[in-house]
Order: C-alpha cells, then structure tokens, then sequence
C-alpha cells in the first residue's frame, strides 16, 4: 500500500458500513477543490444561516493559500467512501512540536459512517511525520458534530491558543509517537 493512503477497515461483521480510503494529495486538485468549496459552503451557510453564493464561497477561499498545508509544513488529506471524495481535512506546523487540524469536512450524507475518525487518524499520522507531539485545533460553537467527534477521540478542550476571529472552543490531543 501506499505510504501516503490509508485505510481503515470497517467491514463484514463491524455494523459499521463499508471503509474508508484516505490519500495524502495536493490541495489543489479537483476532488480537493470542491470539497474545500463544500466545506466552506457549510461553515459559512451555518454561521450567516442562510445560504452562501458561489462568489461568497470564492471570496472565502481567496484566504486558503495552498502552500499552508503543503510538504514540509503541511499536509492535506481526501477521504472516499467506496471511490467517492466525501471527506477532506489538512494540518500544519505551528511550531516544531505543535501541528493544528483545518479544514476537517465529511460530507453530511456520509456522517456517521467512519469518515470524521478516517481522517483524524490520517491527519494525526501526517502530524507525526511533521515531527508533531501533539495537536491542536479551534472550531466554532455552532459545530457540535465537529466537537464530539473531536471528543470521542480524545481531543479535550484547552484555554485558547489563537485569536481566530470564528474560534470559540480551543482542542488538543497528544500524540503517541510510532512503535518501532
């Protein structure tokens, strides 16, 4: 397999649907553009609670340069359920010892399907070989599925480590290193 794909195994007898594949891959490509665009799309439409245009989604993304979560300092992910790209996310160096998740998106018709825990054991991976101890992320309030999922694998909230304008709960989680 591989280095940069992972899969995670959720098949026959688990009860848990099918399983996912997630690749390490620019953030530039096709796939990863539109789930960017969906992701942003959501954040955004739940924040202003309403719906965005695809200029408002545009503007967004002006921001998100790729060279952020590009090699060395960066990584970003695309998760596909059964070959579909329904799931994204990146990371990067804060600091030598510190990587921060971003951008961590699983498409709502795939919720509950092993995604979100797909690509936060991809991300935490990449963080590693980043050199990364540990990882930090923030996220809104409004995203309560983003939280427990954050939860559930062992994120626990921190006092704030940023002044993002849109950040309001504040995550860490250390990271085991690999047995060699």
């Amino acid at each position: 397999m591989d280095k940069n794909t992972i899969t995670v195994g959720r098949g026959p007898g688990t009860g848990q649907g099918p399983g996912w594949t997630v690749t390490e891959e620019p953030f530039t490509t096709p796939d990863a553009t539109v789930l960017r665009r969906a992701y942003y799309a959501e954040v955004a439409g739940r924040y202003w609670e309403r719906s965005v245009t695809e200029a408002e989604i545009d503007e967004g993304m002006l921001d998100d340069t790729p060279d952020r979560l590009a090699p060395p300092r960066g990584r970003f992910v695309v998760g596909r359920r059964d070959g579909v790209p329904l799931a994204c996310g990146g990371v990067r160096l804060l600091d030598p010892v510190t990587a921060e998740l971003t951008r961590v998106y699983v498409d709502p018709r795939s919720r509950g399907t092993g995604g979100g825990a797909a690509l936060l054991a991809a991300l935490e991976e990449a963080a590693r070989g980043l050199g990364a101890e540990r990882v930090r992320l923030d996220t809104r309030s409004d995203l309560v599925e983003a939280r427990a999922l954050y939860a559930r694998h062992g994120y626990r909230e921190i006092p704030a480590y940023n002044s993002g304008p849109y950040a309001e709960h504040w995550f860490e989680k250390p990271l085991a290193q690999w047995a060699e």
